[in-house]
């Protein structure tokens, strides 16, 4: 290996003098190593000329091959901490999506690959990925404000659900909807969340409400509607395995069962970089598999 690693570094300099600047060696140092390497190989890799040096056929196809192998088991060395902790795969999500969408799931990704270490981040505000060390984010957004290699993971669909103790299936007008506590969440920026946006659409707006329990974290909402104290608007792929375990009901209602889409926002999964390690790829893979079971 070290043979190699001093040829790879010759002929990405094309210079003996600057390959040593970079393996901090000597010049005759890295010469020798060179030579050692022809005779192992019984061949010459180098054409040596007073002021250039350049590859022979040989050694342009050994130096294709060799450069890649070093790039890649570098870029695996990058990912190892000195003490042997590997670096583990940062996601970033809000607080809500977190809770009920990641955090459910993270156990089925940690049996599929038990060596990857992952780290959480669950903030509301924008993180600066690269800047805080954020591997993936999911953001829930619409499609003008994501990068152009952003992957569209689901959109959304909104329905009153609740908890099977209450004894619903349904709310036929506003008087039903009134006769229980709602459970609001409160975020200025999307309106369309909470119950107002809801009911306007519905033509519910005027109705008189016997309780309003708010709320400033969504998954705040889904725990009190599993409590039983009352009705919530749900965003059904976010509580979908809720919802499938009878957990919470989705309530039928007039015109729709749902609303879909209308703000045109949808979740998206975000890289920071580029060209991602092994270990945020299958990361990224697997929060696509999970995304494609919901299908739209």
């Amino acid at each position: 290996m070290d043979l190699l690693r001093g040829f790879v570094a010759v002929g990405r300099r094309m210079s003996i003098t600057l390959a040593a600047e970079d393996l901090c060696l000597t010049q005759s140092a890295v010469s020798r190593q060179v030579h050692a390497l022809e005779e192992q190989l019984g061949v010459k890799l180098l054409v040596r000329s007073h002021r250039a040096i350049s590859f022979t056929l040989e050694g342009e196809r050994l130096f294709r091959s060799a450069d890649g192998a070093i790039q890649q088991l570098q870029d695996v060395l990058g990912e190892v901490r000195k003490n042997g902790v590997q670096r583990p795969v940062t996601i970033a999500a809000s607080i809500g999506v977190t809770g009920l969408w990641l955090l459910p799931r993270l156990g089925q990704i940690q049996k599929r690959h038990p060596g990857i270490d992952i780290r959480v981040s669950a903030s509301n505000r924008i993180s600066d990925m690269r800047n805080e060390g954020i591997d993936l984010a999911i953001r829930y957004t619409t499609p003008g404000l994501v990068p152009a290699d952003a992957l569209r993971l689901f959109g959304e669909s909104l329905a009153p659900v609740a908890h099977p103790s209450l004894g619903l299936d349904a709310l036929r007008s506003a008087k039903d909807l009134a006769r229980y506590t709602l459970l609001d969440f409160e975020e200025p920026r999307h309106p369309w969340l909470g119950w107002n946006g809801w009911m306007k659409d519905k033509g519910w707006g005027g109705a008189k409400l016997s309780g309003v329990l708010r709320f400033n974290q969504y998954d705040q909402v889904i725990q009190a509607a599993l409590a039983g104290q009352g009705v919530a608007l749900g965003r059904l792929e976010l509580i979908l395995p809720l919802l499938e375990q009878g957990q919470l009901v989705q309530l039928d209602t007039p015109l729709a069962s749902s609303s879909k889409g209308r703000s045109g926002h949808a979740y998206w999964l975000i890289h920071a970089d580029e060209k991602p390690r092994e270990a945020v790829r299958k990361i990224a893979r697997w929060i696509e598999s999970e995304a494609r079971q919901i299908g739209i």
